[in-house]
This record gives structure tokens, sequence and C-alpha cells, in this order.
């Protein structure tokens, strides 16, 4: 063998070893999830909401507080707030004037107007016939604008509807833990709600 050809069976030789090494290496760039701020939810407590002028009681987060309507039109309408989580439950109240299946039936379209984003409707129904409290909860699985949605009525004079509304653009993966933490609090009020009269 010349002098030549050695230094070419080296060269090949080298080329070959990196070759080989090289194709053994996963260089593939595989696209990673998106990671949400971790949020870590305090201890809840409650405290009993009870105005002299309001037809219903019912007990709240601590964490949150209550914002009377800025209009003033309906004075028995008021937002529940949680100011850390941009998140909104509104409530709105009505007195039942032999119109309880028209309520009932605007109710389920508002909670229905929601089909476009959401993926699922969960429906439960509440009932506490020793307070005449009956109430319809729905869970609304997707990224609609508003994930959890809610009635109450006496069925003869009371109806509270309440919406639960992020201010934010809806994606239900960022703010899944806030929703949970929120159910329980939305669960504890129609639990807790009496009427007046």
């Amino acid at each position: 063998m010349t002098a030549k050809t050695t230094v070419n069976i080296k060269i090949f030789a080298v080329l070959f070893a990196f070759v080989l090494t090289a194709s053994c290496r996963n260089n593939s760039q595989t696209p990673k999830p998106y990671g949400y701020f971790r949020i870590t939810m305090p201890e809840n407590t409650y405290q009993k909401f009870d105005i002299e002028k309001k037809p219903y009681t019912f007990e709240y987060s601590t964490i949150s507080k209550i914002e009377e309507r800025p209009d003033k039109s309906e004075q028995n309408w008021m937002n529940i707030v949680y100011p850390q989580h941009d998140a909104t439950i509104y409530l709105t109240y009505h007195n039942v004037n032999n119109n309880l299946e028209a309520m009932m039936n605007d109710s389920h379209k508002f909670t229905y107007r929601h089909t476009i984003k959401a993926d699922a409707i969960n429906e439960m129904m509440y009932l506490f016939p020793e307070k005449k409290v009956y109430g319809l909860y729905a869970e609304l699985e997707g990224d609609a604008a508003s994930p959890i949605q809610f009635l109450l009525t006496d069925s003869t004079r009371n109806f509270l509807r309440g919406s639960l509304y992020f201010n934010v653009e809806p994606n239900s993966d960022s703010v899944a833990p806030v929703v949970d933490f929120i159910r329980k609090d939305i669960i504890h009020l129609m639990e807790t709600l009496k009427w007046k009269k």
C-alpha cells in the first residue's frame, strides 16, 4: 500500500466514525406544550351576606368582594368579584309573577348560547325543600366564555341566576385551577342561600 492510500483510508475511517456517531444523536425538535403559571389557592373561609333590603342571604368567600351594579336599575342585582383572579360571578334577581316558566326558558337559552365553544354542558339539580330553594347548576366544558352558570328559585316568588365570567380570553386549561376553586364557592352559595320572603 502506498502512503497516499493509507492517508485516504484514515480519512475515510475518520469520516465514517463521524457519520456513525452523528447519526446516533436525536437532533429532532419536538414541540413542547405551553406551560402555565402555577396558581396556588388560599384556604377558603366564608362570610355571610345579609343586607336588609335584599330578598336573600347566602355565604360567600372572604377572598371575594360584593359589588353593587353601577346602573342601580336593578337593586337586587350584584357581582361577586375575585380581584386576584380577574373573575366575577354576576347575580341577577327577579320577582316571580306567574312567569317562572319563561324565566327558566330564558336561563336555559343563556346557558346554551355557549354551545358554540363548549365541548359539553353538564347539569345537576340542587333541591333544598326545607328552605324552599330549588336550583340548577350547569358546568360548561371547553373554552366557553362562562364555565359555570346556575339558578335558584322558590318557584313562587324569587328567582336568582348566576354566571361566572373571567376578564380574559377563554382558555379552559389556564383557568382550570381557579374554576375548581370558585366552583366550591358557588356550590357553597347555593347550599347556604335563604329567601327572606
